[in-house]
């Protein structure tokens, strides 16, 4: 559930039920993914968020892989752990978590107009026997952070006797990577919590499993300034490895509430935290991060790490690519970029293929629209263009159809190549690396499809010799470098745009991807459709009595078209999935020249040769319409020219 569709078309049903209901529908379904086989792949081939290893950092002796973590809350009985892991995560919370279970079917509260969810218990969990079992099974390979917390109400000297039980319990599991110690928001007084943080204090300096795991301070939102001080000033830097800055907590309401108001807040106490702290703490912010700034000015403010919670359900489950990707631009952008490689080590090869595409379109394209049988396509069939054209009137306008389309498709091609080799490859973007790969592993074994019919081109088999070594030499000595270029911050008007725009060109490229397979299976099998057979007015048996090689000559044609639309379309497709950045103009132009010839081609011959049937039609007609409202909506997010990256908490 990425965001193009998170926010298009889920999240507004999702928020007209009840957000129990919604959130455990969402949990559910994710989960069932994770399950099915394959189902990881598809998660991260949908959105793409293998965080970069420049992001990787440790955290007392923990490897992290980034520094945004998922907070227990959003998943509280690890349903969907598994699936969501995978959207660029770098650590997981499990929490809070008490001795006994403690359920509450009371509704959670949403409001969608300052992004805040009102939980009815604090302490809502499975158990620490369940989540023991979750740990010790976690299904994914990232670090786990337990949340402890005594149970509700429970007074200071229960409260210590159950963190204490559950310390024990959590300490020596191999699962576990640190504690978080929730002691400041049960008893809802001042004096009662310093007497419980004083009393967990001592018994965590009195044991010796305490090296161990790291131990991390729960600090409610809440918590007034003046006790902040006085609690940091008094933490032992060699029990507390650092702090958690969480939500705000109702003790005596027994609710939690978080947000995007908590920003603020949040960094008032990290920058209370700092001042007075003995040592250098590790610091973890939880509230209030709903789009990439948020996390920067957190991060600003003190901040080493952070944790996702009503963010991940108002901005999204891409929430965590973006802000690993504003985080490492962030550090990039102090840093003088490597010269870009020559134009003969990789990337310059892909440009070539690209004019050799573009160049091969146009003169297929003038051969179509004049000749349209080359000298070897007469030798094949024993016969003239003259004595062609007699078989059926139709039949050359037939044929010139074909090899129009195929012409448009590969200038579109072309076109899309030079862009990615420019603007991608040169640059060492993964995402358009294997946009390349894909299209190309495509595109050249279709060359293969129409032999079985026994005809072989031989201009086509010359093109794939000599484009296929350009191929090879363009991914050589390439590997992948980080984006330099700036990134989203906002969840702008833009940004919501153009994720409806994105969404267009998915459609646009998945669409194309079936067209192309079924025209490339319709080539190799029946060779026509019924509107194909309806324009010529005969039948195949009929064009096979007048020369039984004209079949096999016009299947060549269409599983070739079939090839080369399903080489653009996997190219498309993958820039739409994971290239779209705002502010990437290139990105715009390229979406509309390499889509114009394809549509002025295949239109337009169509009409010029009388083949308007209005079914034929239809699936580009509708492709058409999605694409121009694509570029539509996407203008104003790719021409962006707001790129301003610093952030003032």
């Amino acid at each position: 559930m990425p965001d193009w569709s998170y926010q298009t078309l889920f999240r507004p049903i999702l928020f007209r039920l009840p957000a129990r209901i919604a959130r455990g529908f969402t949990l559910q379904a994710m989960g069932r993914l994770s399950r099915i086989p394959g189902g990881t792949f598809v998660i991260k081939t949908l959105g793409h968020v293998e965080p970069s290893p420049l992001l990787r950092s440790t955290f007392q002796g923990v490897d992290l892989p980034t520094p945004v973590g998922l907070s227990g809350a959003v998943d509280a009985d690890g349903t969907a752990v598994k699936a969501i892991s995978q959207f660029g995560f770098g650590f997981v919370e499990m929490g809070p978590v008490t001795l006994r279970p403690v359920a509450n079917d009371s509704p959670i509260h949403i409001s969608p107009a300052n992004e805040s969810i009102i939980y009815p218990c604090e302490y809502e969990n499975p158990g620490a026997e369940a989540v023991l079992h979750c740990i010790r099974h976690p299904k994914h390979r990232l670090p786990q952070f337990v949340r402890i917390a005594p149970s509700p109400r429970a007074g200071p000297s229960e409260a210590a006797d159950e963190l204490q039980a559950l310390y024990e319990q959590f300490a020596d599991e191999s699962g576990v990577s640190a504690l978080i110690i929730e002691a400041l928001s049960n008893c809802g007084e001042i004096a009662a919590e310093r007497h419980l943080l004083k009393r967990i204090s001592t018994f965590l300096a009195e044991q010796e499993a305490t090296a161990k795991k790291p131990l991390l301070l729960y600090i409610p939102l809440d918590l007034p300034e003046a006790s902040l001080r006085e609690i940091v000033q008094a933490a032992d830097p060699s029990v507390w490895s650092g702090f958690v800055i969480g939500d705000y907590v109702r003790a005596e309401e027994g609710t939690i509430i978080t947000g995007r108001d908590g920003r603020q807040a949040c960094i008032a106490k990290l920058h209370t935290i700092r001042a007075y702290a003995r040592g250098n703490p590790v610091l973890f912010a939880s509230a209030g991060v709903h789009e990439p700034a948020d996390a920067l000015a957190l991060i600003e403010a003190g901040a080493d790490y952070l944790l996702l919670h009503s963010g991940f359900v108002y901005s999204g489950p891409g929430l965590p690519k973006r802000v690993n990707e504003a985080i490492l631009y962030d550090r990039l952008a102090k840093e003088e970029a490597p010269p870009s490689p020559s134009w003969w080590t990789n990337w310059g090869w892909m440009y070539l293929l690209g004019i050799s595409m573009m160049l091969g379109g146009v003169i297929a394209w003038i051969i179509a629209a004049n000749s349209v049988l080359l000298p070897y396509d007469e030798a094949f069939l024993d016969m003239a263009r003259s004595q062609v054209a007699a078989i059926n009137g139709n039949l050359l306008h037939f044929m010139s159809h074909d090899r129009i389309t195929l012409a448009g498709t590969m200038l579109s091609i072309g076109i899309l190549y030079c862009q990615l080799a420019r603007h991608g490859l040169r640059h060492g973007l993964h995402w358009a690396k294997t946009a390349v790969w894909a299209s190309c592993g495509v595109g050249f074994p279709s060359f293969f499809l129409y032999l079985g019919y026994g005809f072989f081109d031989p201009l086509h088999a010359a093109a794939a010799v000599i484009l296929l070594p350009m191929f090879l030499l363009a991914m050589r000595n390439n590997p992948d470098r980080p984006n330099r270029m700036p990134v989203n911050l906002h969840n702008s008007t833009a940004w919501r745009r153009g994720l409806w725009g994105q969404l267009c060109f998915i459609v646009v490229g998945a669409s194309l991807c079936i067209g192309g397979i079924v025209i490339a299976y319709v080539g190799i099998t029946d060779v026509f459709v019924p509107t194909d057979l309806g324009y010529l007015c005969t039948s195949s048996d009929a064009l096979d009595v007048a020369n039984p090689r004209l079949v096999p000559l016009i299947a060549h044609d269409r599983a070739g078209f079939g090839g080369a639309l399903l080489s653009d379309a996997v190219g498309i497709l993958i820039v739409a999935l994971w290239g779209l950045q705002q502010g990437a103009r290139w990105q715009w132009w390229t979406l509309l020249w390499s889509g114009a010839p394809g549509f002025v081609a295949g239109l337009s011959v169509h009409f010029a040769i009388g083949y308007t049937d209005f079914i034929h039609l239809l699936p580009a007609y509708f492709v058409l319409v999605v694409y121009i409202a694509g570029l539509i909506l996407l203008y104003p997010y790719l021409m962006s020219k707001e790129r301003a990256q610093h952030v003032t908490p």
